[in-house]
């Protein structure tokens, strides 16, 4: 039998924070307990915000851990030809189309649908408006003139098209800490018509970790609860594209003194910080609860 394969994929756009140790612990705790492999992944798409120094820190930071991998490192910004050979498969089933909205015309958008209606827009999973379909129906003439002229775009997924396609019901199986396995339905849908390469890269998170996990062999993804909604999306993706569906894991999240999440954004204190202060692996280890 092939040995499990496990992942750990952070962003090189800030310094890890006791999250993201979290993350790695239980991904290498369960890769030893399931006698698999673990993997690390650098997830840099986002070659504006991601940079060397900080994916040289993430190495640092879990070899610091005790942690170790298999080499070599998938770097995604490696391997935008494999995101486009995706793309290229959905855009001839024909479940894509491009997009030139910028967000403030999205906002705008919605903002007049919501005058018009005295009714909220929905939202997807993540709080943003559902996308409220201005391009969906753009001339093929049009969007070939825009292209060519250079114009920014996207491209988003057809929800209505894929919905007559893939209808469903989509699920996925998840496993607890004890290895109990269940199937749990997914919902796509409330995703809308959501963005699979953005305006400036040949992809997106959704597309890229669902290509990568594929081309690893990954069968066993452990990640954050606030990505829980987003394996729905991943789901659907994997279907179209003809691709495994990994085992699924949901962890609870490590959130600082006032209940909100740790992050980057938020300058959360890193595990470089903890480190300077005097902390050891074995004390960051057992405050996680390893």
């Amino acid at each position: 039998m092939t040995k499990p394969v496990f992942r750990f994929a952070p962003s090189p756009n800030g310094r890890l924070h006791l999250g993201h140790a979290y993350s790695a612990l239980l991904n290498a705790d369960f890769a030893r307990r399931y006698n698999g492999r673990l993997l690390l992944r650098i997830e840099d798409i986002d070659t504006t915000r991601c940079r060397p120094e900080f994916e040289a820190t993430i190495h640092e930071d879990l070899a610091w851990l005790g942690l170790a991998w298999e080499e070599p490192v998938r770097r995604q910004s490696d391997h935008f030809d494999d995101y486009r050979a995706a793309f290229r498969t959905l855009k001839g089933r024909g479940v894509v189309y491009a997009c030139f909205c910028s967000r403030r015309d999205i906002a705008e958008a919605v903002a007049c649908r919501e005058a018009e209606t005295g009714e909220p827009w929905p939202r997807d999973p993540d709080g943003a408006p559902l996308y409220p379909g201005t391009c969906r129906g753009l001339p093929a003439g049009e969007i070939e003139r825009r292209i060519a002229a250079g114009e920014p775009h996207a491209w988003r997924l057809a929800m209505g098209a894929l919905q007559k396609l893939l209808p469903g019901p989509h699920s996925y199986c998840r496993f607890d800490r004890e290895g109990a396995e269940e199937r749990v339905a997914a919902d796509p849908w409330r995703w809308g018509d959501a963005v699979v390469v953005r305006k400036d890269t040949p992809t997106s998170y959704h597309l890229s970790v669902v290509v990568d996990d594929a081309l690893q062999g990954v069968t066993h993804v452990v990640r954050g609860q606030d990505l829980e909604a987003a394996t729905d999306l991943h789901v659907l993706l994997q279907a179209l594209l003809g691709l495994p569906t990994p085992l699924y894991h949901h962890h609870g999240l490590v959130l600082d003194p006032g209940g909100d999440k740790l992050a980057k954004s938020r300058q959360s204190q890193s595990l470089a910080e903890l480190r300077e202060a005097g902390a050891s692996p074995q004390a960051v280890r057992e405050r996680l609860g390893f």
